[in-house]
């Protein structure tokens, strides 16, 4: 990657900034910048969305957001694309389930792979999670390992993506 400060035509930028006569752009010298893939983390606990995201920071280059409850959760959906969801079932507002029949209701998210990360550990609340359209279940407290595997193999399965 190149970084350029310069009074002439800047070659195929990926920002752009003229300020004062002078032109800043950073160009990829080539090479097609892939997107970095971005996960949203909804859990009321901050603690825990902090862990979950710890535990993926072996997935390099991956970004997060966090969201605080459902209903935070679903204005982030309805303003930004994700690659992936980690959900927790137990929320003050809206609760997982109802997040995930509003994932699965909406044309444009019905294929986005939500992992439901969460201390029900029942059979009836697996059920009922992977009924709504839960991709995978996973129950609290988690391995690190297993939750990077998961979202590898979320990631690597979505339409379009290389594994």
């Amino acid at each position: 990657m190149t970084l350029g400060l310069s009074k002439r035509k800047a070659p195929a930028p990926l920002f752009l900034q003229k300020k004062a006569g002078l032109t800043l752009w950073i160009s990829n010298l080539g090479s097609t910048p892939r997107p970095v893939p971005e996960a949203l983390i909804v859990d009321d606990s901050k603690v825990m969305r902090e862990m979950i995201i710890a535990s993926l920071r072996g997935y390099d280059g991956l970004a997060f957001t966090q969201a605080a409850s459902g209903l935070e959760a679903l204005e982030r959906l309805s303003l930004k694309r994700f690659d992936f969801v980690v959900l927790d079932l137990n929320m003050p507002d809206i609760g997982g389930y109802e997040v995930i029949e509003f994932i699965r209701g909406q044309d444009k998210l019905r294929a986005l792979p939500i992992l439901v990360v969460t201390t029900r550990g029942d059979e009836g609340s697996r059920s009922k999670a992977l009924a709504a359209g839960a991709t995978r279940f996973m129950t609290k407290p988690f391995s690190p390992d297993v939750l990077l595997g998961e979202v590898r193999e979320l990631i690597s399965a979505r339409p379009g993506e290389p594994a």
